[in-house]
């Protein structure tokens, strides 16, 4: 396709451009993003992989940070120890054990309107799922089956508020 006329122009050298600056930041930009926060900010950009890992307390090579004991152990061989390289930067380590040692938040829940569904279906059929299926809110025409994993799904997901649930309809019972 051809161009439009004039747009193509000779490229001119730069001169008022810092070009260490330029490829100081290129570098950097091509450099992958370190996700870990900790990590990130302790981080010696002029130290290789290994060197800033190790300063952490960290492994590269898992493999061998901690090595497999030989099977066979000959009476000639000594174990030459490698000198263990000193951890400069502990607080790296110290904060990634505190993160993990951290309760795992609760990410995924139901849905509003299966909460609700569920909740209809059990106030007003108790464990008939068969009159669930034909009831008329079964919009999604599940089946006994269905309906009745929707349940077990809500109670594994939600116990605590199931007892209450199941308390409050049993209370409700011996009532009327």
């Amino acid at each position: 396709m051809p161009k439009a006329k004039g747009k193509t122009r000779r490229q001119k050298f730069g001169y008022n451009v810092n070009r260490k600056r330029l490829n100081r930041n290129a570098r950097r930009k091509a450099a992958p993003r370190i996700e870990c926060s900790h990590i990130r900010h302790a981080w010696d950009h002029g130290k290789s992989v290994r060197q800033n890992l190790a300063e952490m307390g960290l492994a590269m090579d898992p493999n061998k940070a901690v090595p497999l004991r030989k099977r066979k152990v000959k009476a000639m061989e000594v174990d030459l120890e490698k000198p263990q390289e000193l951890v400069r930067k502990p607080y790296v380590l110290n904060d990634l054990e505190a993160e993990a040692s951290l309760p795992e938040k609760k990410g995924n829940t139901l849905s509003r309107d299966l909460i609700d569904y569920v909740r209809y279906m059990v106030e007003n059929h108790g464990e008939d799922y068969k009159a669930m299926a034909r009831d008329e809110k079964n919009y999604y025409q599940d089946t006994p089956k269905q309906i009745r994993n929707k349940i077990n799904v809500y109670k594994r997901f939600y116990p605590v508020e199931w007892q209450a649930f199941t308390q409050s309809l049993q209370n409700t019972m011996e009532v009327e």
